[in-house]
């Protein structure tokens, strides 16, 4: 069985759910962003704010899962998981080694849905569309996974739900970026039956860059 939340080491077996997050979470999602900013050396690109959160990722009235900006937590159970027809998206049972895992950040990720649970990750996606395919699809914006709890099959079980999320809905394809640098996730990827485009360049506009095209609609008519 493994430790509860206010532990900093777990051992035996610990219960996976991904979930569909809520306003709840905003707290936890911002502090797994950061931590991604800092592992991707771009923390100097992070502005977020759990305010700004918030309010694009939990407007009211809510969209349906998977018709707009989708949130999905990644929480670890001392306990099995009764699935939430209403929330759950994927579960599953992990059987840690027998020496203990050290989770020095167990007590600040405690779940807010209590029971014991510590939040170890996210996923963010969102519909886009394919001409080619004259279909939709899915982008997933953010895949994370906290660093104590990497390389047990979590990062799998959450693109893999993704993807079938994707498919049960006759979306025409799920895509995602990956740093060039960053050969495990590549691999990973890959290993997955993904392809790794390199002929492709991402194009964005931002910022100040961004900002001078506002009212250029206006006078394109004039």
């Amino acid at each position: 069985m493994a430790a509860p939340a206010n532990s900093t080491t777990f051992s035996g077996d610990v219960w996976a759910e991904l979930r569909l997050a809520d306003a709840r979470d905003v707290p936890h999602i911002h502090s797994l962003i950061h931590q991604m900013a800092e592992f991707e050396l771009l923390t100097d690109l992070f502005a977020a704010t759990q305010e700004l959160l918030t309010s694009t990722l939990f407007p009211t009235p809510t969209p349906p899962p998977f018709t707009s900006f989708t949130a999905l937590i990644l929480d670890l159970s001392p306990s099995p998981v009764v699935p939430d027809p209403t929330s759950t998206i994927a579960s599953r049972r992990i059987d840690l080694p027998a020496s203990p895992l050290a989770d020095p950040e167990a007590a600040a990720f405690a779940s807010p849905r209590g029971g014991g649970r510590v939040t170890a990750g996210f996923v963010i996606c969102f519909p886009n569309y394919s001409t080619f395919l004259s279909k939709p699809g899915l982008y997933v914006e953010d895949i994370f996974v906290r660093a104590p709890w990497r390389r047990r099959g979590l990062g799998r079980m959450m693109l893999s739900a993704v993807a079938g999320k994707a498919a049960e809905l006759g979306m025409g394809r799920v895509e995602w970026c990956v740093l060039d640098w960053n050969k495990n996730a590549i691999d990973f990827y890959q290993g997955m039956g993904a392809d790794v485009l390199p002929q492709w360049r991402i194009c964005r506009l931002t910022g100040p860059a961004l900002e001078k095209y506002k009212g250029d609609h206006n006078q394109a008519t004039e």
